[in-house]
């Protein structure tokens, strides 16, 4: 069932937590538990996450109600902050996100409707949505997340790409190696 963390405020987006993937590829390549619950450094992928997204200190929604596809997921847990500013759509499976990068997002979508972190040429996570954005999210449906609308605002000249240094916004964990690789990472931190 979907949690209510932190109470919206008026003044900032939400960061929206997905956690309703189920994991298919981490369980292929070798994974004994579902991604999310993975152990990193004595923590699972989503407390790492999740950690970032308090130390933050933006408010926040996880949505983690099983739904079929990324698209379903992200108009959920819109659905349920609908009275937000904007949103970050932050997959849980991103545990060295840091949590300047999430208000930097955040602080940007007061000049754009879109703001998208690339790091060294590939674009990453979370994408942050403008309140404009709104009826576009809540239209996504099934497996595609929100590039629809990101295309859309595009077109418009809407959104901004912003150069990240942050590896955390592109070190998701889809298989036991990309844990492994995020356990190096994070080992390598200072």
């Amino acid at each position: 069932m979907a949690g209510e963390n932190r109470p919206p405020s008026v003044a900032q987006p939400v960061v929206l937590v997905l956690a309703s993937g189920r994991g298919e590829r981490f369980a292929v390549s070798g994974g004994a538990v579902h991604k999310l619950r993975a152990p990193l450094a004595g923590r699972t992928v989503l407390e790492h996450t999740l950690a970032a997204v308090h130390a933050s200190g933006l408010p926040w929604h996880l949505e983690d109600a099983g739904h079929p596809g990324m698209g379903d997921s992200i108009a959920a847990a819109v659905r349920a902050t609908a009275g937000a500013p904007g949103w970050l759509v932050l997959p849980g499976d991103l545990p060295l996100v840091q949590p300047d990068t999430l208000r930097t997002i955040a602080a940007a979508l007061a000049d754009c409707a879109v703001a998208v972190p690339v790091h060294q040429g590939e674009r990453g996570h979370p994408v942050g949505f403008a309140a404009p954005c709104l009826s576009g999210l809540l239209a996504l449906a099934g497996e595609q997340g929100a590039a629809s609308v990101v295309r859309q605002q595009a077109q418009q000249g809407r959104v901004q790409w912003m150069d990240v240094e942050d590896v955390g916004t592109v070190t998701d964990v889809d298989t036991v190696q990309d844990l492994e690789r995020a356990m190096q990472l994070l080992a390598a931190r200072p």
